[in-house]
């Protein structure tokens, strides 16, 4: 079995380093590439990281060579209250990433978007997103997977106290929401995680994939 080169974006959040940590793992990947602006707290002989400025991704082009790629930045509102510098990161890395992955021939790319995101909406967090999502599938890259979480559960390192009191409710009425009402259950990011690691791994129809549905493919083995 040849082993593959992962690069991931955003390795040092809560998705990201849960992701890192299972691709570590995992037989099947000899080499892990992270761009960050600052170290992980994982080692491992598979690792390899670039401490650079995200918005100048363009420049370390001739690094950006892998396999696949794990997109999993991404910023709230409250955090990055400048909305120019919001959508820089929301919208500009990721489709900077998927420009990369197009010149340099990488035919699978992940990114984590959101539930609601939509090109027209009238708020800014889900037109940004919606944005986002436009400009990936742009690059047609063979393998283009956006997922579209509800709220992420799991434990920050920062404190979002509202996002915190907004867990919390959800995950109590959960079990209230079936059907088609499914998808805005509250997921963690391991089943992220683990749903990203599948889809690179299998064939997969869907280009944007709702949250209920990343719960689903993080079933399978």
């Amino acid at each position: 079995m040849e082993q593959k080169t992962a690069i991931i974006l955003g390795a040092t959040g809560l998705t990201g380093s849960i992701l890192l940590r299972k691709l570590i793992e995992d037989a099947r990947y000899r080499k892990i590439k992270v761009f960050s602006r600052n170290h992980v707290q994982q080692k491992s002989e598979k690792l390899e990281e670039y401490l650079i400025d995200l918005f100048e991704l363009e420049k370390v082009a001739d690094l950006f060579t892998a396999d696949e790629v794990y997109c999993c930045i991404g910023s709230t509102q409250k955090k990055t209250p400048d909305t120019e510098v919001y959508r820089k990161v929301d919208f500009g890395i990721p489709a900077t990433a998927a420009k990369l992955c197009s010149r340099n021939n990488i035919h699978t790319f992940q990114v984590i978007s959101a539930m609601g995101a939509d090109e027209k909406s009238r708020f800014f967090y889900n037109k940004v997103k919606g944005e986002m999502e436009g400009a990936v599938l742009e690059e047609k890259i063979r393998n283009t997977y956006i997922l579209q979480p509800s709220l992420i559960g799991g434990k920050r390192e920062e404190s979002r106290p509202f996002e915190f009191i907004s867990k919390k409710i959800m995950s109590l009425g959960d079990h209230l929401l079936v059907g088609k009402l499914k998808k805005y259950r509250s997921i963690h990011p391991e089943t992220i995680a683990k749903a990203m690691i599948y889809l690179a791994n299998n064939d997969y129809k869907s280009r944007r994939i709702p949250s209920d549905e990343i719960k689903s493919i993080a079933e399978r083995k």
